[in-house]
């Protein structure tokens, strides 16, 4: 699969381990240079590390998604340094599980500051670039619990339907800059960041919810994003990709 570019880099954010380190991976092999944005910097060096020792491109990024102005500096670094800034993956989260009455201001600010604030700042930054190349690709990272609510998933739901939301949006005000933006829908799929959160029990309800009948990888997400990141899906924008064993159509 021919990536976005033949030319430049991908951001990735969360990318030092799960989903976000198997789309790095994965980007790399598709031909891309991979900054690899994570806030923990031994992890993003791991990451960057094992690409490189593989025969790919990457940088490693520590990097905190939530101060807009370290987002703006580092997209605006990569491409003095790289000259093409090919597609951005809003990736990085931060999720806490709580029933309704118990989330605080705390829990709250910080799952927005993470999950949507984040991806605005990352967007306007890449925004900036791309339109000034002539285009690129924008990929976010929803969730069922968009539309399926959980219990313990209020807040969680209610930053991911708005990431949806604004996949939507930006696409059609985007669209005339040459600029994609899509989102991918992961199924349950447990890395180690889940399963800090969602136990055995957890995991053997998502998969009884699941028409597979069983979870996904990481690897299957990366995939899917791989796939709305290249030339293949040179005609899509606005679009949820679902990678999630049929959850949503259960």
């Amino acid at each position: 699969m021919s990536p976005a570019s033949s030319a430049g880099a991908a951001l990735v954010t969360g990318a030092g381990r799960g989903i976000g380190r198997a789309t790095a991976e994965r980007l790399a092999r598709d031909g891309l240079r991979v900054v690899v944005a994570d806030r923990d910097e031994e992890s993003a060096a791991r990451v960057s590390e094992g690409i490189t020792s593989g025969g790919g491109c990457a940088e490693a990024l520590c990097l905190d998604v939530t101060d807009r102005d370290a987002v703006r500096g580092a997209v605006q670094d990569v491409v003095t340094r790289h000259g093409r800034l090919a597609v951005v993956v809003n990736n990085a989260m931060w999720i806490r599980y709580k029933p309704f009455l118990d989330f605080t201001e705390d829990d709250i600010d910080g799952m927005l500051a993470v999950g949507l604030k984040a991806v605005f700042w990352t967007m306007q930054a890449a925004i900036a670039a791309m339109s000034e190349q002539g285009g690129g690709v924008i990929v976010n990272v929803s969730s069922p619990a968009a539309w399926r609510g959980m219990p313990g998933t209020a807040v969680y739901s209610a930053v991911k339907g708005a990431v949806t939301s604004l996949t939507r949006q930006a696409s059609r005000e985007l669209g005339p800059l040459g600029i994609r933006v899509n989102a991918v829908v992961p199924g349950a799929i447990p890395t180690e960041g889940a399963r800090q959160i969602v136990d055995e029990a957890g995991y053997d309800l998502r998969r009884q919810m699941t028409p597979l009948a069983r979870l996904g990888s990481p690897e299957e997400i990366a995939a899917g994003i791989a796939w709305l990141a290249s030339e293949d899906a040179s005609y899509v924008t606005g679009h949820l990709l679902a990678v999630d064993g049929g959850i949503l159509a259960s």
